[in-house]
């Protein structure tokens, strides 16, 4: 990987690095890598390792991301590279966040023509965490936007207030993984610590992003009730009542052996989200019920999901047909 001088840093005494990027703020010694393994000191400069390098790309649902609320039943181009700044010992896509798995060179330009190619309503920067992408989504984000394509985040929202104040103003919807509300679980599990991604969570929304927030429910470790119910007034009082929550079932998956969440303990959280927000989901689940969108206000059908097919019976607009209560989603 060649890479470009990255953004977000300052040089130290003995050519060493500080990486002002994610609250991390790696100390990087010549030759060394940040915890990302994508940001590089060279000869006491910065370097991002993986500036155009593309690991997966394909034409998605919206709802895969996912994004429930904004533009439903839409496609969007998803690319997605390598590199993460945390350590999930459930890592449900290893193999490109903690590896180092084959790439392609792709510039901002190539990507903004196949998202207009395909159709597509935009550029969905997903797969492994594309914030330690930044230079390249920043980039691409700023000429998606001129081309009049959306631009998505789906990330675990851990990043410093200044780079996240340069790339809002591109981002048109956000869905960030907040994978527990408990700090111990967020160090020996997850390697990292929420407040900051609940800071961006809140700054995004803040900033007139469409946010969606999801929660990977794992046996044992982020699932106990009374710590949802935290989660979930934080979502209600510091986001919105509106704010479309996804709960996602557990699957063993990279260095965590724990069994896949009880379908009990998924629809017990969902039972404890729906008393404060108005609309929660379940992913990875076979519930119908579950995935569908009602009014808040008459309880009609307004969004019918089946996998990923998706319609629209009783959305007109934004609205519900049924009672005419404007709803929180975003549709042209």
């Amino acid at each position: 990987m060649a890479g470009r001088e990255a953004m977000y840093y300052v040089k130290l005494s003995g050519e060493k690095v500080e990486c002002r990027l994610c609250p991390h703020t790696c100390v990087i010694a010549p030759g060394g890598r940040g915890i990302c393994r994508v940001r590089e000191n060279r000869e006491g400069c910065l370097y991002t390792r993986n500036y155009g390098r593309c690991s997966s790309l394909a034409l998605d649902p919206i709802e895969k991301k996912p994004l429930y609320h904004f533009y439903p039943g839409s496609l969007i181009l998803s690319a997605g590279t390598v590199g993460c700044n945390f350590r999930c010992e459930f890592c449900q896509n290893w193999e490109i966040a903690q590896e180092e798995p084959e790439t392609v060179a792709i510039t901002p330009e190539d990507l903004v023509r196949k998202a207009r190619e395909a159709g597509s309503l935009g550029i969905a920067y997903t797969y492994s965490e594309p914030l330690v992408w930044f230079e390249f989504v920043l980039a691409t984000a700023r000429l998606a936007r001129e081309a009049g394509l959306k631009n998505v985040m789906v990330t675990n929202g851990f990043i410093r207030p200044d780079p996240l104040a340069e790339l809002l103003p591109w981002i048109d919807a956000w869905n960030i993984d907040v994978k527990g509300f408990n700090l111990e679980f967020y160090r020996k599990v997850v390697h990292g610590d929420y407040r900051p991604v609940l800071e961006t969570a809140a700054a995004a929304l803040k900033a007139g992003s469409h946010v969606e927030i999801t929660t990977l429910l794992v046996t044992g470790l982020n699932d106990d009730p009374e710590e949802l119910a935290g989660l979930v007034k934080w979502v209600a009082d510091n986001l919105s009542v509106d704010t479309p929550l996804h709960f996602s079932r557990y699957f063993p998956r990279y260095r965590l052996k724990a069994p896949p969440t009880p379908l009990a303990t998924m629809r017990r959280a969902r039972e404890v989200a729906r008393q404060y927000l108005h609309y929660v989901y379940l992913g990875n689940v076979a519930d119908p019920e579950a995935n569908n969108t009602y009014c808040p206000v008459c309880g009609e059908l307004v969004i019918r999901r089946t996998g990923y097919h998706v319609s629209l019976p009783g959305l007109a607009g934004r609205t519900c047909r049924a009672c005419g209560s404007e709803l929180a989603i975003v549709r042209d």
